[in-house]
Protein backbone atom coordinates (compact mmCIF):
# COMPACT_ATOMS: atom_id res chain seq x y z
CA UNK A 1 0.00 0.00 0.00
CA UNK A 2 1.84 3.02 -0.90
CA UNK A 3 -0.66 5.82 -0.31
CA UNK A 4 -3.42 6.89 2.39
CA UNK A 5 -6.11 8.92 1.04
CA UNK A 6 -8.89 10.03 3.40
CA UNK A 7 -11.37 8.09 1.82
CA UNK A 8 -9.06 4.71 1.98
CA UNK A 9 -9.26 4.98 5.73
CA UNK A 10 -12.76 5.50 6.12
CA UNK A 11 -12.91 2.39 4.05
CA UNK A 12 -10.42 0.65 6.24
CA UNK A 13 -12.23 1.67 9.16
CA UNK A 14 -15.84 0.50 7.79
CA UNK A 15 -13.90 -2.80 7.24
CA UNK A 16 -12.54 -2.90 10.56
CA UNK A 17 -15.76 -1.99 12.18
CA UNK A 18 -17.86 -4.77 10.12
CA UNK A 19 -15.82 -7.71 11.09
CA UNK A 20 -12.61 -6.64 12.98
CA UNK A 21 -10.70 -9.43 10.30
CA UNK A 22 -8.51 -7.36 8.65
CA UNK A 23 -5.28 -5.90 10.10
CA UNK A 24 -3.81 -3.04 8.60
CA UNK A 25 -0.21 -4.05 7.76
CA UNK A 26 3.21 -2.46 8.64
CA UNK A 27 4.02 -0.31 5.63
CA UNK A 28 0.41 0.91 6.23
CA UNK A 29 1.34 2.07 9.94
CA UNK A 30 4.19 3.67 8.75
CA UNK A 31 2.33 5.57 6.41
CA UNK A 32 0.05 6.44 8.81
CA UNK A 33 2.03 7.87 10.99
CA UNK A 34 2.99 10.03 8.63
CA UNK A 35 -0.47 11.23 7.71
CA UNK A 36 -0.54 15.33 7.42
CA UNK A 37 -2.61 17.02 9.14
CA UNK A 38 -5.38 17.03 6.85
CA UNK A 39 -5.99 13.31 7.40
CA UNK A 40 -5.68 13.02 10.81
CA UNK A 41 -9.66 13.15 11.09
CA UNK A 42 -10.03 10.45 9.06
CA UNK A 43 -7.29 7.82 10.67
CA UNK A 44 -8.71 9.22 14.45
CA UNK A 45 -12.81 8.08 12.60
CA UNK A 46 -10.57 4.77 11.69
CA UNK A 47 -9.53 4.51 15.10
CA UNK A 48 -12.80 5.19 16.90
CA UNK A 49 -14.60 2.87 14.55
CA UNK A 50 -12.19 -0.02 15.63
CA UNK A 51 -12.59 0.55 19.20
CA UNK A 52 -16.44 0.74 19.29
CA UNK A 53 -16.60 -3.03 17.70
CA UNK A 54 -13.95 -3.91 20.32
CA UNK A 55 -15.59 -2.01 23.98
CA UNK A 56 -18.43 0.52 22.83
CA UNK A 57 -19.17 2.83 25.33
CA UNK A 58 -17.01 2.24 28.65
CA UNK A 59 -13.19 3.47 29.23
CA UNK A 60 -11.93 2.23 32.85
CA UNK A 61 -9.43 3.07 35.11
CA UNK A 62 -7.47 1.67 38.03
CA UNK A 63 -7.84 3.52 41.29
CA UNK A 64 -4.21 3.20 42.78
CA UNK A 65 -1.51 3.59 45.20
CA UNK A 66 1.42 3.96 44.04
CA UNK A 67 4.67 1.92 46.47
CA UNK A 68 8.25 2.88 45.26
CA UNK A 69 9.46 0.20 46.84
CA UNK A 70 13.11 1.30 46.06
CA UNK A 71 14.48 4.15 43.68
CA UNK A 72 18.10 2.74 43.29
CA UNK A 73 18.55 1.26 40.09
CA UNK A 74 21.43 -0.48 38.38
CA UNK A 75 20.37 1.38 35.00
CA UNK A 76 21.27 4.86 34.14
CA UNK A 77 18.03 5.86 31.67
CA UNK A 78 18.79 9.37 29.60
CA UNK A 79 15.12 10.40 31.04
CA UNK A 80 14.83 9.28 34.20
CA UNK A 81 14.55 11.28 37.49
CA UNK A 82 13.14 8.26 39.45
CA UNK A 83 16.45 6.13 39.97
CA UNK A 84 18.89 6.99 42.58
CA UNK A 85 22.68 6.25 43.24
CA UNK A 86 22.46 5.46 47.35
CA UNK A 87 23.72 8.45 49.35
CA UNK A 88 21.88 10.70 46.24
CA UNK A 89 18.95 13.18 47.91
CA UNK A 90 15.58 11.41 48.05
CA UNK A 91 17.58 7.61 47.91
CA UNK A 92 15.08 5.55 49.80
CA UNK A 93 13.98 1.84 49.56
CA UNK A 94 10.80 1.41 51.98
CA UNK A 95 10.23 -0.81 55.23
CA UNK A 96 7.31 -3.03 55.07
CA UNK A 97 5.95 -0.68 57.90
CA UNK A 98 5.99 1.96 55.13
CA UNK A 99 4.48 -0.24 52.19
CA UNK A 100 1.38 -0.94 54.85
CA UNK A 101 0.59 2.64 55.80
CA UNK A 102 0.23 3.64 52.41
CA UNK A 103 -1.81 1.01 51.57
CA UNK A 104 -4.28 0.88 54.79
CA UNK A 105 -4.62 4.77 53.47
CA UNK A 106 -5.20 3.49 50.10
CA UNK A 107 -7.74 1.37 51.87
CA UNK A 108 -9.58 4.36 53.56
CA UNK A 109 -10.01 6.04 49.77
CA UNK A 110 -11.00 2.84 48.33
CA UNK A 111 -8.21 2.03 46.13
CA UNK A 112 -8.08 -1.28 44.83
CA UNK A 113 -4.56 -1.26 43.01
CA UNK A 114 -0.93 -1.43 44.87
CA UNK A 115 1.44 -0.55 42.25
CA UNK A 116 4.83 -1.26 43.10
CA UNK A 117 7.73 -0.08 41.11
CA UNK A 118 11.04 -0.20 42.04
CA UNK A 119 14.98 0.23 40.18
CA UNK A 120 16.00 -3.19 38.26
CA UNK A 121 18.20 -5.28 40.18
CA UNK A 122 19.98 -2.62 41.71
CA UNK A 123 21.60 -5.47 44.38
CA UNK A 124 24.15 -5.92 41.91
CA UNK A 125 25.38 -2.74 41.81
CA UNK A 126 25.47 -1.26 45.18
CA UNK A 127 26.80 -3.37 48.38
CA UNK A 128 24.48 -0.83 50.31
CA UNK A 129 21.17 -2.06 48.81
CA UNK A 130 22.40 -5.82 49.52
CA UNK A 131 22.94 -4.62 53.17
CA UNK A 132 19.51 -2.95 53.03
CA UNK A 133 17.91 -6.76 52.16
CA UNK A 134 20.03 -8.11 54.57
CA UNK A 135 19.20 -6.20 57.07
CA UNK A 136 15.23 -7.09 55.77
CA UNK A 137 15.79 -10.59 55.88
CA UNK A 138 15.51 -11.11 52.15
CA UNK A 139 17.91 -12.16 49.45
CA UNK A 140 17.17 -9.91 46.71
CA UNK A 141 15.11 -7.56 45.57
CA UNK A 142 12.87 -9.87 44.14
CA UNK A 143 12.74 -11.19 46.93
CA UNK A 144 11.67 -8.56 48.93
CA UNK A 145 9.36 -8.02 46.51
CA UNK A 146 7.44 -11.01 46.28
CA UNK A 147 6.72 -10.61 50.02
CA UNK A 148 5.15 -7.63 50.05
CA UNK A 149 2.77 -8.32 47.40
CA UNK A 150 1.97 -11.41 49.62
CA UNK A 151 1.53 -9.42 52.72
CA UNK A 152 -0.37 -6.80 50.54
CA UNK A 153 -2.26 -9.40 49.35
CA UNK A 154 -2.88 -11.04 52.94
CA UNK A 155 -3.74 -8.22 55.03
CA UNK A 156 -5.58 -5.50 52.69
CA UNK A 157 -8.23 -5.10 50.38
CA UNK A 158 -5.73 -4.02 47.76
CA UNK A 159 -4.28 -6.60 44.82
CA UNK A 160 -0.46 -5.94 44.33
CA UNK A 161 0.75 -5.42 40.55
CA UNK A 162 4.43 -5.45 40.19
CA UNK A 163 6.76 -3.38 37.51
CA UNK A 164 10.13 -5.04 38.73
CA UNK A 165 11.67 -4.95 35.13
CA UNK A 166 14.03 -8.31 33.85
CA UNK A 167 13.06 -11.29 36.02
CA UNK A 168 13.53 -15.08 34.75
CA UNK A 169 10.56 -17.52 34.01
CA UNK A 170 11.29 -18.72 37.97
CA UNK A 171 10.43 -14.96 38.91
CA UNK A 172 7.80 -14.68 36.61
CA UNK A 173 5.99 -17.88 38.54
CA UNK A 174 6.74 -16.84 42.20
CA UNK A 175 5.40 -13.07 41.43
CA UNK A 176 1.68 -14.53 39.27
CA UNK A 177 1.18 -16.20 42.70
CA UNK A 178 0.89 -13.20 45.05
CA UNK A 179 -0.56 -10.94 41.94
CA UNK A 180 -3.24 -10.96 39.48
CA UNK A 181 -0.93 -9.12 36.58
CA UNK A 182 2.86 -8.21 36.39
CA UNK A 183 3.91 -5.35 34.03
CA UNK A 184 7.27 -4.85 32.13
CA UNK A 185 7.35 -1.51 29.43
CA UNK A 186 9.16 -3.01 26.53
CA UNK A 187 9.16 1.15 25.72
CA UNK A 188 11.30 0.41 22.26
CA UNK A 189 12.27 -2.11 19.70
CA UNK A 190 15.28 -0.21 18.61
CA UNK A 191 18.83 -1.42 19.86
CA UNK A 192 20.25 2.04 18.51
CA UNK A 193 19.03 3.41 21.42
CA UNK A 194 21.85 1.09 23.45
CA UNK A 195 24.46 3.17 21.95
CA UNK A 196 26.85 5.90 23.34
CA UNK A 197 25.11 8.82 24.25
CA UNK A 198 21.64 7.68 23.15
CA UNK A 199 18.56 7.38 25.66
CA UNK A 200 19.46 3.85 26.88
CA UNK A 201 23.37 3.93 27.11
CA UNK A 202 24.68 2.48 30.03
CA UNK A 203 20.98 0.91 30.72
CA UNK A 204 21.44 -2.83 30.16
CA UNK A 205 18.28 -4.15 31.02
CA UNK A 206 16.65 -1.96 28.58
CA UNK A 207 18.11 -4.12 25.56
CA UNK A 208 14.87 -4.82 23.77
CA UNK A 209 15.21 -8.80 23.24
CA UNK A 210 15.99 -9.26 27.04
CA UNK A 211 12.68 -7.83 27.54
CA UNK A 212 10.33 -9.28 24.75
CA UNK A 213 12.28 -12.73 26.28
CA UNK A 214 10.42 -12.03 29.72
CA UNK A 215 7.28 -11.26 27.88
CA UNK A 216 6.99 -14.15 25.93
CA UNK A 217 8.02 -16.21 29.09
CA UNK A 218 5.19 -14.51 30.98
CA UNK A 219 2.85 -15.62 27.77
CA UNK A 220 4.05 -19.62 27.70
CA UNK A 221 2.65 -19.83 31.56
CA UNK A 222 -0.33 -17.24 30.73
CA UNK A 223 0.03 -14.76 33.32
CA UNK A 224 -1.58 -11.46 32.66
CA UNK A 225 0.69 -9.05 31.40
CA UNK A 226 1.09 -4.91 31.14
CA UNK A 227 3.31 -3.65 28.60
CA UNK A 228 3.61 -0.57 26.22
CA UNK A 229 6.14 1.81 24.46
CA UNK A 230 7.16 4.77 24.91
CA UNK A 231 7.17 7.58 22.19
CA UNK A 232 9.91 9.99 21.54
CA UNK A 233 13.31 8.87 22.80
CA UNK A 234 14.93 8.86 19.90
CA UNK A 235 13.00 5.92 17.63
CA UNK A 236 12.22 6.20 14.36
CA UNK A 237 9.01 5.85 13.18
CA UNK A 238 9.22 2.29 12.21
CA UNK A 239 11.27 1.13 15.39
CA UNK A 240 7.71 2.46 17.02
CA UNK A 241 5.74 0.60 14.55
CA UNK A 242 8.04 -2.70 15.19
CA UNK A 243 7.85 -2.47 18.46
CA UNK A 244 3.73 -2.63 18.67
CA UNK A 245 3.89 -5.03 16.37
CA UNK A 246 6.02 -7.35 18.33
CA UNK A 247 3.56 -6.42 21.45
CA UNK A 248 1.06 -7.89 18.97
CA UNK A 249 2.77 -10.73 17.85
CA UNK A 250 3.34 -11.99 20.85
CA UNK A 251 -0.14 -11.64 22.40
CA UNK A 252 -1.49 -13.57 19.20
CA UNK A 253 0.44 -16.21 19.74
CA UNK A 254 -0.26 -16.55 23.51
CA UNK A 255 -3.31 -14.18 24.63
CA UNK A 256 -1.64 -12.94 27.62
CA UNK A 257 -1.25 -9.40 27.56
CA UNK A 258 -4.04 -7.26 28.60
CA UNK A 259 -3.21 -3.76 28.20
CA UNK A 260 -0.77 -1.80 25.75
CA UNK A 261 0.42 1.58 26.98
CA UNK A 262 1.29 4.07 24.85
CA UNK A 263 3.35 6.61 26.99
CA UNK A 264 4.47 10.02 25.58
CA UNK A 265 8.44 11.04 26.33
CA UNK A 266 8.43 14.14 29.17
CA UNK A 267 11.21 15.89 29.13
CA UNK A 268 12.63 16.34 32.77
CA UNK A 269 15.31 19.16 33.86
CA UNK A 270 18.39 17.59 35.31
CA UNK A 271 18.69 14.53 32.86
CA UNK A 272 20.70 13.65 29.63
CA UNK A 273 17.87 14.71 27.67
CA UNK A 274 16.47 17.49 29.20
CA UNK A 275 16.30 19.54 26.31
CA UNK A 276 14.92 16.46 24.14
CA UNK A 277 11.95 17.17 22.21
CA UNK A 278 8.73 16.19 23.35
CA UNK A 279 5.40 14.32 21.02
CA UNK A 280 2.99 17.11 20.33
CA UNK A 281 -0.33 16.50 20.68
CA UNK A 282 -0.70 15.25 16.54
CA UNK A 283 2.37 12.65 17.25
CA UNK A 284 0.82 11.14 20.17
CA UNK A 285 -3.37 10.82 18.52
CA UNK A 286 -1.33 9.41 15.47
CA UNK A 287 0.54 6.75 17.72
CA UNK A 288 -2.93 6.00 19.76
CA UNK A 289 -4.90 5.55 16.50
CA UNK A 290 -2.17 3.31 14.82
CA UNK A 291 -1.83 0.75 17.92
CA UNK A 292 -5.88 0.93 17.66
CA UNK A 293 -5.61 -0.27 14.43
CA UNK A 294 -2.65 -2.77 14.70
CA UNK A 295 -4.14 -3.98 17.60
CA UNK A 296 -8.11 -3.58 17.13
CA UNK A 297 -9.02 -6.22 19.67
CA UNK A 298 -6.63 -5.23 22.41
CA UNK A 299 -6.85 -2.98 25.46
CA UNK A 300 -4.99 0.45 24.63
CA UNK A 301 -4.08 2.97 27.72
CA UNK A 302 -2.68 6.58 27.70
CA UNK A 303 -1.78 8.27 30.98
CA UNK A 304 -3.76 11.11 31.44
CA UNK A 305 -1.40 13.13 33.73
CA UNK A 306 0.97 13.41 30.66
CA UNK A 307 -1.09 14.52 28.44
CA UNK A 308 -2.37 16.99 31.21
CA UNK A 309 -4.69 19.85 30.50
CA UNK A 310 -6.07 18.60 27.55
CA UNK A 311 -5.84 14.39 28.17
CA UNK A 312 -9.40 13.91 27.00
CA UNK A 313 -8.20 14.41 23.84
CA UNK A 314 -6.56 10.92 24.06
CA UNK A 315 -9.87 9.58 23.43
CA UNK A 316 -9.98 10.72 20.27
CA UNK A 317 -7.15 7.72 19.38
CA UNK A 318 -8.92 5.14 20.20
CA UNK A 319 -7.69 4.29 23.44
CA UNK A 320 -9.74 2.38 26.26
CA UNK A 321 -8.51 2.59 29.20
CA UNK A 322 -6.55 5.52 31.38
CA UNK A 323 -4.25 3.60 33.41
CA UNK A 324 -3.85 3.77 37.43
CA UNK A 325 -5.04 7.17 38.70
CA UNK A 326 -4.21 7.91 42.39
CA UNK A 327 -6.19 9.87 44.70
CA UNK A 328 -3.28 9.61 47.16
CA UNK A 329 0.22 9.33 46.03
CA UNK A 330 2.09 11.02 43.03
CA UNK A 331 3.27 9.81 39.54
CA UNK A 332 7.11 8.87 41.32
CA UNK A 333 8.05 8.31 37.95
CA UNK A 334 6.55 11.64 36.36
CA UNK A 335 6.26 13.61 40.17
CA UNK A 336 5.96 17.27 38.10
CA UNK A 337 2.86 15.91 36.35
CA UNK A 338 -0.19 15.18 38.89
CA UNK A 339 -2.55 13.28 38.41
CA UNK A 340 -6.40 14.36 37.67
CA UNK A 341 -8.64 14.40 40.01
CA UNK A 342 -11.16 11.41 39.73
CA UNK A 343 -13.95 13.70 39.70
CA UNK A 344 -12.15 15.61 36.57
CA UNK A 345 -11.74 12.35 35.13
CA UNK A 346 -14.90 10.75 35.32
CA UNK A 347 -16.83 14.68 34.11
CA UNK A 348 -13.97 14.38 30.74
CA UNK A 349 -14.35 10.83 29.98
CA UNK A 350 -18.63 11.37 30.17
CA UNK A 351 -18.19 14.61 27.94
CA UNK A 352 -16.64 12.17 25.70
CA UNK A 353 -19.51 10.11 25.52
CA UNK A 354 -18.33 7.17 27.50
CA UNK A 355 -19.17 5.51 31.29
CA UNK A 356 -16.09 5.58 33.11
CA UNK A 357 -15.44 2.27 34.78
CA UNK A 358 -13.63 1.44 37.47
CA UNK A 359 -11.14 -1.88 37.07
CA UNK A 360 -8.80 -4.10 38.97
CA UNK A 361 -5.47 -4.05 38.16
CA UNK A 362 -5.98 -7.09 36.04
CA UNK A 363 -8.69 -6.57 33.41
CA UNK A 364 -12.00 -8.18 33.59
CA UNK A 365 -11.72 -10.67 30.61
CA UNK A 366 -8.31 -11.92 32.07
CA UNK A 367 -9.66 -12.32 35.64
CA UNK A 368 -10.07 -16.03 35.52
CA UNK A 369 -6.69 -16.29 34.49
CA UNK A 370 -5.53 -14.81 37.45
CA UNK A 371 -7.26 -16.76 39.64
CA UNK A 372 -6.23 -20.10 38.11
CA UNK A 373 -2.38 -19.44 39.82
CA UNK A 374 -3.41 -19.72 43.23
CA UNK A 375 -5.69 -20.50 45.42
CA UNK A 376 -5.14 -16.58 47.49
CA UNK A 377 -5.63 -15.08 44.46
CA UNK A 378 -8.58 -16.59 43.43
CA UNK A 379 -10.22 -15.41 46.68
CA UNK A 380 -8.80 -12.00 46.67
CA UNK A 381 -9.78 -11.55 43.47
CA UNK A 382 -13.60 -13.11 44.07
CA UNK A 383 -13.84 -10.33 46.90
CA UNK A 384 -12.75 -7.49 44.99
CA UNK A 385 -14.74 -7.82 41.83
CA UNK A 386 -18.20 -7.77 41.34
CA UNK A 387 -19.93 -10.05 38.41
CA UNK A 388 -18.55 -8.00 34.90
CA UNK A 389 -15.36 -8.30 36.56
CA UNK A 390 -14.83 -4.38 36.87
CA UNK A 391 -14.09 -3.08 41.43
CA UNK A 392 -16.86 -3.63 43.11
CA UNK A 393 -18.59 -0.19 43.63
CA UNK A 394 -18.94 1.28 46.77
CA UNK A 395 -21.74 0.82 48.98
Amino acid sequence: MATFSPDALTATATELANNGAELISREAACLLLRANDDMLPSLLSAAQLARARFNPGVVTYSRKVFLPLTNLCRDYCGYCTFRRDPGDPGAHTMTPDEVMEVVRAGERMRCTEALFSLGDKPELLFPQMRDTLRRFGYKSTLHYLEAMCEKVLRESSLLPHPNPGLMSAEWLERLSRVAPSIGLMLETASTRLLAKDAAHDNAPDKDPAKRLRVIEDAGRRKIPFTTGILIGIGETLEERVDALIAIRDLHERYGHIQEVIVQNFCAKSGTPMAHWPEPDRGEMLRTLAVARLLMPKMNIQAPPNLSDPHYADLLEGGINDWGGVSPLTPDFINPEKPWPHLEDLRQRTESKGFELRQRLPVYPEFREQAAARSDLLAERLSAAADAEGYARRAA
